[in-house]
């Protein structure tokens, strides 16, 4: 993360840990690791050639200069050497491009079963952008680990309609002038893809250029989820512009949680999405190295499956749980093993030259509380992060130190609440070094977990090897496994959600074998694979095809076959069709001020040649018409002064007059079944749902269009 080194505070740091080492848990170890060197901002690992070990990768640049981002790769496994051991295939396996890298993800984005890879940079030194490095085995048919850059095709729509970017931010080797420290994926409208959270510290820590969301069309391709089709004029967002992703308006530090205002840009230097309130759908904790660390609520479910986000920062955090400038990270993780999310707020509480960490501690819903300053955390901390070093079943803590000796934190939960014993004379070896990063798995398979630190200023990182070899006997927990709702049979999946808990960091639990199986009428049980949707959550499907009584329930197991299963739970799902049809987004006023509406009478039926009719009433009379429908999904973007309900593609029937004398007496009416029938769209078949809206001529209104609501609904057999 981005740091200026304080030459009082290595100092300080150095004083506050120097002595002798007794029966420590972690050696530093050199002969495993390659030479290495550079201004290292993160480190991250993952499978890159699915092995069956832990590779890791680095973000190079940092405070420095543009550096070539580096790759170690685990000599176990296909390499056929020793688990552990690492060598440097940078000049083989990464593309040869420098950038001022601040951090390094890895994340599925194709769905091809491989890592990918999204590297945050920053404008500060030269205009750059962020960059897609593609893992070329899976779909794109190479070699396993060895990655592309298809920074130029991977963004789509920038700078266009309903993108927030200004055209002359656009670079022309693809992606956009930004600040970028910290960038997260996950599942934020629950349809099985991985999308980005990408936020922004502004330049020269201005923190006036907007955090943004981009949406994976789920092969890996992404643009920006903006309804509010709000354009910045430049590189910065003001007060009283639309908050692009989040409800309201744009108001810095607003303390205001009831949708009319939000902050979307702070100095954000960490991001964390995990599902905070319980409600299976990812939350945004935005952290801020400057201003107050503030917390977004997903809203997909209060939007009827819509996404969207509320700032509702004022409303779950205490008076002064954040204090001062230098608030340079932020962990969640469940400190007290009862299923919710706590925060670790790394100097989120500073005063003078006292940088104190502290943790909070989250009621169930949402809303924490008890903050605790951490022993011994004054020091200008950089990264923390979460582990269960003494495999005892809870998140201890580990924290790189930009001023001196990295520290260790024991976790002390007994079975009700939690508190930490600082821990680091006696379990770490002294060093001094300038960590910006640590990340922490069982590298070499001997069952305890080992750290890698990355360390700035031409620092070789470092590996710290934890020789207590304490086997992992704790099954993750898994728990708020969704309800599915009774329902017809149909080709449409039933999709069910959960959270999965370990004694691991966040990171390393996404990669839980996790199964959900299903039986019909108390059978045996089948199991299809879940997908991580990051966070806590975990997304499977159960075939949408059965009929009778469904029971299901969630397995996950962890490296060491340690298995957790969660209740079971039923739903009904009959062979018949229910017809229900719902109601859903927002019409757009008329010129005479009246407000259209979608109706319907009948069932939606592929076998039956009429009998379901879509109309819709309060139309301007005499006006040409249409109903267009999705089969993709609903949606709530602006579009010709109102809002546009249905994803693309779109489909078009017939246009239609709608009659009537003067004013608003005007109406529409399709039969929809016979619309079936005629065979126009053959994807129209039992179990299909779709999702309509008419449009129509309005020629006084500034657009001379009109909008209604709309409607979903599914083709019964």
């Amino acid at each position: 993360m981005l740091r200026t080194q304080n030459p009082l505070l290595a100092a300080l740091g150095l004083v506050a840990f120097a002595g002798v080492v007794h029966a420590q848990s972690f050696q530093i170890n050199t002969t495993q690791v390659p030479p290495s060197s550079g201004f290292t901002e993160n480190v991250d690992f993952g499978d890159v050639d699915l092995d069956g070990d832990w590779d890791a990768v680095f973000a190079q640049g940092g405070d420095c200069c543009n550096q070539q981002n580096t790759i170690w790769i685990n000599q176990g496994g296909a390499q056929g050497g020793t688990v552990g051991f690492f060598q440097d295939k940078t000049s083989t396996q990464f593309p040869n491009i420098l950038d001022d890298g601040r951090d390094i993800e890895f994340a599925d984005i194709d769905a091809d079963g491989d890592l990918d890879i999204y590297l945050s940079a920053t404008s500060d030194k030269s205009n750059q952008s962020n960059l897609w490095w593609i893992n070329m085995g899976g779909i794109q048919g190479g070699t396993l680990g060895f990655y592309q850059d298809q920074t130029a095709t991977r963004w789509v729509g920038l700078g266009g309609p309903g993108s927030s970017i200004a055209p002359g931010q656009l670079l022309g080797s693809g992606g956009f002038i930004d600040f970028s420290c910290d960038c997260d994926f996950g599942d934020l409208d629950n349809d099985g893809d991985l999308d980005l959270v990408h936020s922004s510290y502004g330049g020269t820590f201005g923190g006036k250029v907007p955090t943004r969301i981009f949406e994976n069309d789920g092969n890996g391709f992404f643009s920006e989820f903006n309804p509010s089709g709000f354009q910045l004029p430049g590189q910065e967002i003001n007060n009283g512009n639309p908050g692009i992703w989040c409800e309201g308006t744009q108001s810095a530090n607003t303390t205001n949680s009831s949708g009319a205002f939000c902050d979307v840009a702070a100095t954000a230097l960490d991001i964390d999405l995990g599902d905070i309130d319980g409600d299976l759908d990812l939350d945004i904790l935005h952290g801020a190295r400057v201003e107050l660390p503030r917390m977004f609520a997903n809203r997909l479910e209060e939007n009827g499956g819509v996404l969207g986000f509320r700032d509702i920062t004022g409303a779950v955090f205490p008076s002064g749980y954040s204090f001062g400038n230098g608030h340079y990270e932020q962990e969640i993780g469940d400190l007290d093993n009862d299923d919710d999310l706590d925060i670790y707020g790394l100097n989120w509480q500073v005063g003078g030259f006292s940088f104190n960490d502290i943790t909070l501690t989250n009621n169930g819903s949402g809303v924490y509380s008890s903050a605790t300053v951490m022993s011994g955390s004054g020091a200008d901390d950089n990264e923390a992060d979460f582990l269960d070093y003494d495999q005892d079943g809870d998140l201890d803590v580990f924290i790189a130190n930009f001023a001196g000796q990295d520290r260790l934190y024991r976790n002390n939960y007994t079975g009700a609440g939690f508190s930490y014993t600082n821990v680091t004379s006696s379990q770490l070896p002294s060093y001094n070094r300038t960590g910006l990063d640590a990340d922490a798995c069982d590298v070499d398979d001997d069952g305890d977990t080992d750290v890698i630190v990355a360390n700035d200023s031409n620092q070789s990182e470092t590996f710290l090897k934890n020789i207590t070899q304490v086997a992992d006997t704790h099954a993750p927990r898994i728990v708020k496994l969704e309800q599915a709702p009774d329902r017809p049979a149909s080709p449409i999946p039933t999709v069910v959600r959960v959270q999965v808990y370990d004694n691991a960091p966040y990171y390393i639990t996404w990669y839980n074998p996790t199964s959900l199986e299903y039986s019909v009428n108390g059978g045996a049980f089948s199991s299809v694979a879940m997908m991580s949707s990051q966070g806590q959550i975990f997304r499977g499907e159960i075939p949408g095809q059965l009929v009778g009584s469904i029971a299901y329930r969630v397995r996950s197991a962890d490296k060491y076959g340690n298995q957790g299963l969660s209740a079971t739970k039923i739903y009904n799902a009959s062979s018949g069709c229910s017809g229900s049809v719902s109601i859903y987004c927002t019409a757009k006023v008329n010129s005479l001020g009246c407000t259209p509406a979608i109706g319907f009478s009948g069932v939606p039926s592929a076998s039956a040649g009429s009998g379901f009719t879509i109309g819709a009433t309060n139309i301007l009379a005499a006006k040409f018409g249409l109903l267009f429908y999705s089969k993709t999904g609903a949606n709530a973007s602006p579009f010709q002064g109102g809002f546009l309900c249905a994803l693309s593609p779109l489909v078009r029937t017939p246009v239609t007059n709608s009659g009537g004398g003067a004013g608003c007496t005007g109406s529409f009416q399709i039969d929809f079944n016979a619309y079936i029938a005629s065979g126009k769209d053959p994807a129209l078949v039992s179990g299909q749902q779709f999702w309509s809206q008419w449009w129509y001529r309005d020629p006084a209104s500034p657009s001379t269009t009109g909008l209604t609501d709309a409607l979903t609904a599914t083709v019964c057999p």
